[in-house]
């Protein structure tokens, strides 16, 4: 249960927030309703948030596996059933993604610079960071500077995501309810993607 209300005052960037989401997400995402009470917050945040989807230099596939990997070492619920969602709507491999809470068990499903991506972003969510200048210096060989600077970037975006909502106790929103393949790896109501 979330340990600040879900009900802000409807200002008009709540409102411009809620409808946005709505029409992106089929509803309010609750991170967004937590950041209604602090107007100024929730303006930044949005703005930063689009402006980090815009960003193309890594990988799709990498980035989100980077953000899951962040988002599990965290814990936040939210994130991991929101990340989910996502995967199936951007066509991502559902099956490589319910696999990150337990990568190290299940390194076959990787490849190798998808290791090194979840690896890293599990050093940098570390507190403190446990990034080696081996890791770094693998990635950025494979990388390239621009997508290892957007790779850390948005491991650290990810680190601010999770952190707010597992401080404020959001938990699952049910996004990941409507996929082929939810969080925990089994098969929902409906035929897998693939």
């Amino acid at each position: 249960m979330a340990r600040i209300s879900l009900n802000p005052r409807r200002t008009l960037s709540l409102r411009l927030g809620a409808w946005y989401s709505r029409r992106a997400y089929g509803k309010v995402l609750e991170p967004a309703l937590v950041f209604g009470h602090h107007p100024r917050a929730l303006r930044a945040y949005f703005s930063f948030e689009t402006k980090a989807g815009r960003w193309k230099e890594l990988d799709p596939v990498l980035k989100h596996l980077a953000e899951m990997a962040a988002a599990v070492r965290i814990g936040c619920s939210w994130c991991v059933d929101f990340g989910h969602w996502v995967s199936e709507r951007q066509g991502l491999p559902l099956e490589k993604v319910s696999r990150v809470p337990g990568w190290r068990e299940h390194r076959e499903a990787f490849t190798e610079t998808e290791l090194l991506v979840l690896e890293y972003a599990e050093a940098m969510t570390a507190t403190p960071p446990e990034v080696t200048d081996g890791l770094a210096a693998s990635l950025l060989e494979r990388l390239g500077e621009p997508a290892f600077v957007e790779l850390t970037a948005m491991v650290a975006l990810e680190n601010f995501r999770s952190r707010v909502n597992s401080a404020v106790g959001l938990t699952s929103q049910g996004f990941s309810d409507t996929c082929a393949l939810p969080p925990d790896g089994t098969a929902a109501g409906r035929p897998r993607s693939g």
